[in-house]
C-alpha cells in the first residue's frame, strides 16, 4: 500500500490564504509562505496527512500565468522558503503535492517573450498553439495564438513539440530533486497532451517510485487519464456535483447513482478519485447547500464513499464563498489560523470533520475497501465498505425528522460520533437524526 492509496487531503490556494497582494512586483519582500507552516498543527489535527498547495511558481498575478517554473512566486518568499516548507511537512508526517500549470504559461514566459521579439524568426515559435503572424490579438502583439478558454493571459503550450515536453519534463525533475515533492496535480488535463502525460509518468516513476499524479479532469470518461501508463488520480467532478445537487434536491438516487458510475470503471479506479465537496474554482459547499444543516452528512459520503477526501482550506470552518464571474477572490481569502485555534473543539462542523478525518487516518484500509449498497430512498442512503475482515457502514439522512433504520448487517460495532458500541445479531437497527450521519466500524 503506498501513501496515497489512504491519504487524506489538505488544499491551500497559498496566495489568496497568506494575503499575498494579487498582482506581482517581482520583489520579494514578505515571505508569506512561512504563514502556511502556522498551519500545520491545525492540519494535523483534522487528520490530513497530504497537502495539495498551488500554484506557487512565479507568475503574474492568480499564478496560473506563470513566467518562471523554477522560482517561487515572489509573493510568497525564496526557493529556501519552500525547501524548508516540503521538509517541515515531511517531518510532521504530511506528504506535499504542487500544482503544475503545464498546458499554458504566462505572456512574460521567457519563450513568449522571445516570440513577440523576433516573430518568425523566433527559436520558439513552435512552442505555442496555432500561430500566425498574419492575424492579431487584444494585446496588440501583431501574431495570433491560441490561448486557455479564450483568456489571452494563459497561452498553450504546444506539446506536438518534444522541445515543449523536454523542458517541462526537466521541470518535474528539478521540483523532485530541488524541493522533495510527493506529487503533482496537472491543471487542465482535460485538454493536456496524453503523450506527454505518459511522458511525465515515467519521468517521475524513475524518480521517486511512490509519486502521486493528479489530474484536473472535469468531463469525460475518467478512465482515459487514471491508468497504468498516465495519471494515477483526477479530480471527481461527478461527485462533487451530485452531493451537493442530490441533497438540495433530496435526491439520493443521484449520489448512489454516480457512485455506481464510478464502481462500474473499477474499485481500484474508484477508490483512487480525488473527492471535494469545493476548491478554488467553485462556490463554498456552505454556500451551495439550500439547507445548511446538511453540510454534516455531505462531509459523512465525502469520507466514507470510495476515493480520497479533500478539504478546501477554511470550509472546515463553514466559510462562506460565492462564485461570481471575475471574481475568484471571493472563493481565495486570506485567512488566519489565530482566528481558529480552538475551532476543533468549539466549532461543531470543524469537530465532525477532523472526527471523519482521523478516522480515515487511522483505518487507511478504507482507501482500498469495496462498496455494497445497503439502503436507498430519496431521502435516506446506507453502503458498506469492506476490507478482508474490516467493515465500515455509513447511514446518512437528509430529511428533517429521525428515522429507524434496518439493515441485513451483524457484528460488533463502534459508532464514530458517539463512540458507541453495539452489537448487532445479523439485523443493524439504528435511528438516525433528521440531516445528519452515522458511520460504524467493526
Amino acid at each position: 500500500m503506498k501513501w496515497y492509496d489512504g491519504a487524506v487531503f489538505y488544499h491551500i490556494y497559498p496566495i489568496g490564504m497568506t494575503g499575498a497582494p494579487r498582482t506581482n512586483t517581482f520583489e520579494i519582500g514578505e515571505h508569506r509562505l512561512n504563514k502556511v507552516l502556522d498551519w500545520l498543527p491545525h492540519i494535523k489535527a483534522m487528520g490530513s496527512d497530504a497537502i495539495y498547495i498551488g500554484p506557487l511558481f512565479e507568475s503574474v498575478a492568480h499564478g496560473y500565468e506563470t513566467v518562471d517554473y523554477k522560482k517561487l512566486d515572489s509573493r510568497l518568499g525564496d526557493n529556501e522558503d519552500l525547501k524548508n516548507f516540503v521538509k517541515v511537512c515531511h517531518e510532521n508526517g504530511i506528504k506535499v503535492i504542487l500544482d503544475g500549470v503545464f498546458n499554458h504559461v504566462g505572456r512574460e514566459f521567457f519563450a513568449f517573450k522571445d516570440l513577440k521579439e523576433h516573430r518568425e524568426n523566433s527559436i520558439y515559435r513552435d512552442w505555442f498553439k496555432n500561430v500566425h503572424f498574419d492575424w492579431n490579438n487584444d494585446y496588440n502583439d501583431g501574431l495570433y495564438y491560441d490561448s486557455w478558454d479564450g483568456h489571452g493571459t494563459l497561452v498553450n503550450l504546444n506539446h506536438q513539440n518534444p522541445a515543449v515536453r523536454e523542458y517541462f519534463l526537466n521541470v518535474a525533475r528539478f521540483w523532485i530533486s530541488e524541493f522533495d515533492i510527493d506529487g503533482i496535480r496537472l491543471d487542465a488535463a482535460d485538454v493536456l497532451d496524453f503523450t506527454f502525460m505518459r511522458e511525465l509518468r515515467s519521468v517521475t516513476d524513475s524518480c521517486k517510485s511512490d509519486f502521486w499524479l493528479l489530474g484536473e479532469v472535469i468531463h469525460g470518461d475518467y478512465t482515459r487519464w487514471v491508468n497504468n501508463e498516465m495519471l494515477h488520480s483526477v479530480t471527481n467532478y461527478w461527485l462533487h456535483k451530485a452531493l451537493y445537487s442530490g441533497h438540495n434536491d433530496h435526491n439520493y438516487f443521484e449520489i448512489a447513482h454516480t457512485v455506481k458510475r464510478c464502481t462500474d470503471m473499477g474499485m481500484h479506479i474508484a477508490n483512487a478519485f480525488y473527492n471535494f465537496v469545493d476548491n478554488h474554482d467553485v462556490a463554498r459547499i456552505i454556500t451551495k447547500l439550500n439547507k445548511k444543516a446538511h453540510f454534516f452528512p455531505v462531509h459523512v459520503l465525502l469520507y466514507t464513499l470510495p476515493g480520497k477526501p479533500s478539504i478546501y482550506y477554511g470550509s472546515e470552518f463553514a466559510i462562506e464563498g460565492e462564485k461570481k464571474p471575475y471574481a475568484d477572490e471571493l472563493l481565495r481569502p486570506e485567512l488566519k489560523i489565530e482566528d481558529y485555534k480552538n475551532a476543533v473543539t468549539t466549532n461543531e462542523n470543524t469537530k465532525r470533520i477532523a472526527a471523519l478525518g482521523n478516522m480515515r487516518l487511522n483505518n487507511q484500509w478504507v482507501g482500498e475497501a469495496g462498496y455494497r449498497e445497503l439502503l436507498l430512498t430519496n431521502r435516506q442512503y446506507a453502503f458498506l465498505r469492506e476490507y478482508g475482515d474490516k467493515r465500515l457502514v455509513a447511514i446518512v439522512n437528509n430529511d428533517d425528522n429521525n428515522v429507524g433504520i434496518n439493515l441485513n448487517i451483524g457484528g460488533r460495532f463502534t459508532e464514530l460520533f458517539s463512540g458507541e458500541t453495539r452489537d448487532f445479531d445479523g439485523n443493524m437497527h439504528v435511528n438516525i437524526a433528521g440531516n445528519s450521519g452515522q458511520v460504524w466500524i467493526g
